[in-house]
């Protein structure tokens, strides 16, 4: 027996690959600063594990609706209304276990065999995977490092063809930290808006942001009906161990991945979905606080890379992720993600994780300690002067 063949462009997170590596070096007594993994290192907010608790004892241990727990439902599509400026009820929302499977099943759902996909590259590498496994073809959109790492619009244009079924952005991003300018995202519904196609916008990291409050394509006229909106938990609330997102779609579609979430996972946690009403609902200083934190943090990894020799890195105006340029140190970004771990203990990842046009790059995570940062840019600093002299 063998795997199937639609299993051949099934790709892995290089973060979890690194870590391995990274937990092996520490048990010969390396120490190694972790740098590769996208988690916020804060608590959940008491209060949402307080509501888990309660939830647990008041009997939240049960089957509930495939489609979400009606409650939370309903206060996910006030929110969603409020902040996109767009009109939607608890009849557009899916609640998933974490927000992988926003990326699955609408897409099941839409694609058929010989349909194209346009998706940025670099990116999160689930959204390659998911094209291949569907049966469609992944086209990529380069990221404009001049640009802010907003899309090529001339590529995007160019690739457009009556075969493209679905368009993904993500803003903020990752691996990038860009966010996408609003003039951006009204170009892009510009071209889409009268074709057949689904925008799958990725907002997970939406409420982590910097600067320029990031702009929903949702938000435009004509696009509500043509946007599926992923967010979730996972990084707003720290809550990643919760495994909660969700989907915001037209309801034909919302029927479709329904049908996807009962042959799959039943529906999510329904113990989990209670904290998540007090997430969205009770006080949000924690996301504060964190958002703020993240906001020193880049200013110090910033500054630091550029620094270093061969580096320079642009400012991020989101998520919790550097990205800085390594092409002046004329060494792969394979090899020198490599040499960075072996060398001067720091893990993070090649840019080549996230697709071909990362290549050049590196991603580190800033979602650990100031101190931590502080010495990982050391170190790297030291190994780098050491190479180039």
């Amino acid at each position: 027996m063998r795997l199937s063949s639609r299993m051949e462009g099934v790709r892995g997170e290089g973060a979890f690959d690194v870590l391995v590596k990274a937990r092996a070096l520490e048990a010969k007594g390396h120490s190694i600063i972790h740098m590769e993994i996208g988690e916020p290192d804060f608590p959940t907010p008491v209060n949402i594990v307080e509501a888990g608790r309660q939830a647990l004892a008041d009997g939240w241990t049960k089957y509930g609706a495939t489609q979400g727990d009606p409650e939370l439902r309903e206060v996910i599509a006030e929110l969603v209304s409020k902040t996109r400026g767009i009109s939607v009820s608890e009849q557009n929302v899916v609640v998933t276990p974490g927000g992988k499977p926003i990326l699955f099943f609408p897409l099941l759902a839409l694609l058929e065999p010989g349909d194209e996909v346009l998706y940025p590259n670099p990116s999160f590498p689930i959204y390659e995977s998911v094209i291949r496994y569907c049966g469609a073809t992944p086209v990529p959109l380069p990221l404009v490092e001049e640009r802010g790492f907003s899309l090529d619009l001339d590529m995007l244009r160019a690739k457009l063809s009556p075969r493209t079924k679905v368009l993904m952005i993500n803003s903020p991003q990752n691996p990038t930290g860009g966010v996408i300018p609003e003039e951006d995202i009204r170009a892009i519904a510009e071209l889409v808006r009268d074709r057949d196609i689904m925008v799958l916008s990725d907002e997970v990291y939406s409420n982590i942001y910097f600067d320029r409050k990031p702009f929903s394509i949702a938000s435009l006229p004509g696009m509500v009906e043509k946007t599926i909106i992923l967010d979730g938990f996972s990084k707003t609330y720290s809550m990643t161990g919760w495994r909660m997102g969700y989907g915001v779609m037209p309801k034909w579609l919302v029927d479709g991945v329904c049908l996807m979430m009962v042959n799959c996972v039943s529906h999510t946690a329904s113990f989990s979905q209670r904290a998540g009403i007090e997430a969205l609902t009770g006080p949000q200083e924690a996301v504060i606080e964190m958002v703020a934190e993240f906001k020193r943090r880049r200013e110090v990894i910033v500054e630091g890379f550029n620094r270093i020799p061969g580096f320079s890195c642009t400012m991020p105006g989101g998520a919790f992720y550097a990205f800085p340029n390594v092409k002046k140190t004329g060494i792969p970004s394979d090899d020198l993600a490599d040499r960075i771990l072996n060398e001067a203990g720091v893990a993070c990842l090649t840019g080549t994780s996230f697709g071909s046009f990362g290549e050049g790059y590196l991603r580190f995570s800033y979602a650990t300690a100031l101190d931590q940062i502080h010495e990982a840019l050391d170190r790297i600093d030291r190994m780098m002067r050491g190479i180039l002299g």
